[in-house]
């Protein structure tokens, strides 16, 4: 598949960090694709912004203007469905995916989470692995289920955790490791390098 034929929508709610790695691996060469729309839930999500920067469509989708959250998701499904995507990539999107949007693109939602998953799943998972005291943490992209931080995982860096850490600092050793996976991932899922049998993903 062209390059530039391979649709991405991120899902943002925040500041869009790892939009922006996304967007900087496309326009470094290193991933063959575009991130057709971005999609917010929060109307001043930096992440709209970042993307409005970079001429990138910039979309944001009120809850409170949706019935339900079932209304929510359609309004979603469309605005999916009508560019096309390939890919639905989450990149710290605080809201839970309906079963109606999995079942719109199935196996085609992925999603970045900063712990070594089935560890510290859900939120403040930086904060959890201080507390409970382990040695390396990292982060994971996996494929989305319908649980939390539950689908199959695709790819997992680690970083050490120090005694001196806080949930601050390490957040943002894994961060920086995030920025680089997460790309990485994309590309595979691009050249079609994946295969997924159960739980297990392989690449080719």
């Amino acid at each position: 598949m062209p390059s530039n034929d391979f649709k991405l929508a991120v899902l943002v709610s925040g500041r869009g960090s790892n939009l922006q790695a996304i967007i900087d691996s496309i326009e470094r060469g290193d991933l063959n694709a575009r991130v057709s729309v971005v999609l917010s839930n929060i109307a001043d999500a930096t992440a709209l912004k970042r993307a409005e920067k970079h001429e990138i469509e910039a979309v944001f989708v009120d809850p409170t203007s949706c019935a339900d959250k079932a209304a929510f998701d359609r309004r979603m499904i469309e605005i999916l469905k009508a560019r096309s995507v390939d890919l639905v990539c989450l990149a710290g999107y605080m809201r839970i995916l309906g079963n109606k949007v999995l079942q719109a693109f199935p196996g085609r939602i992925i999603n970045i989470h900063p712990s070594l998953l089935p560890a510290f799943p859900g939120l403040n998972p930086q904060k959890q692995a201080i507390e409970y005291g382990v040695k390396i943490s990292g982060c994971t992209v996996h494929f989305v289920d319908d649980g939390i931080d539950t689908g199959p995982v695709i790819l997992q860096a680690t970083v050490p955790v120090y005694e001196t850490d806080n949930e601050e600092s390490l957040a943002q050793r894994i961060l920086d490791q995030e920025h680089l996976l997460y790309p990485r991932a994309i590309q595979l899922i691009t050249e079609d390098k994946l295969d997924l049998n159960g739980r297990i993903v392989t690449q080719k």
